[in-house]
């Protein structure tokens, strides 16, 4: 059995007390991993942004708003895991003042000083050392280049292609990478069917070879 992370939903930054920066995630497709992976008998993390799913009651759920807490949620429990799947998709900005006051209207432009998140994945990746760490890249153009390009900047060890189809949507679309380039597996359909194809080529990949070596 293997202990796993598994990040899921989005996050929130926020500008003012009522206003945030965010996306479209569901949640489904973090749900679906921590259902295929507690199928397999491996024991699940998961820490999520908020959604309206509902994530199964056997796993340990850790709740969050921002990426600054889903980072610091996820290196904490990362310290006692076997692995990450980051299935996640945390909001890449955050703005550089946030208003305690919320923002009026002024009949005026509006202007947004943004800065870059912190990558939680990529930095479980920096410290995975016998780890494994398994990525998610959601891109609308040149989606097989880019995840490898990502794969290589997070220090993966496979990560997974899809488009922007999937946000909100029952159903996924993606290709498994592995650090050569080689496409492992296409899988299509329900987010559920899609799940069980990853543990298992998670599994057969990262998962046993470790147990045989431990």
């Amino acid at each position: 059995m293997a202990r796993i992370l598994i990040t899921s939903g989005p996050t929130r930054q926020h500008l003012d007390p009522v206003r945030y920066l965010t996306n479209a995630s569901s949640g489904r497709m973090g749900r679906a991993l921590a259902e295929a992976a507690l199928a397999l008998g491996h024991e699940v993390v998961l820490i999520s942004g908020p959604v309206q799913v509902r994530y199964p009651e056997s796993v340990t759920l850790i709740e969050v708003v921002s990426t600054e807490e889903m980072l610091a949620a996820a290196q904490a429990e990362f310290a006692i895991c076997d692995g990450a799947i980051g299935a996640a998709a945390p909001c890449d900005y955050r703005p550089v003042f946030v208003s305690s006051q919320k923002i009026a209207k002024t009949g005026e432009p509006l202007t947004l000083h943004l800065v870059e998140t912190e990558d939680v994945i990529a930095s479980l990746g920096q410290q995975k050392q016998d780890r494994w760490v398994v990525g998610f890249a959601l891109e609308t153009d040149d989606r097989r280049l880019r995840a490898l390009a990502k794969l290589e900047q997070k220090h993966c060890d496979l990560m997974v292609s899809n488009g922007p189809e999937a946000m909100h949507s029952r159903d996924n679309d993606v290709e498994i990478l592995s650090p050569s380039g080689e496409v492992l597996r296409h899988l299509q359909g329900s987010k559920e069917l899609v799940a069980e194809g990853i543990l298992a080529l998670i599994e057969e990949r990262l998962i046993r070879p470790r147990r045989r070596r431990g």
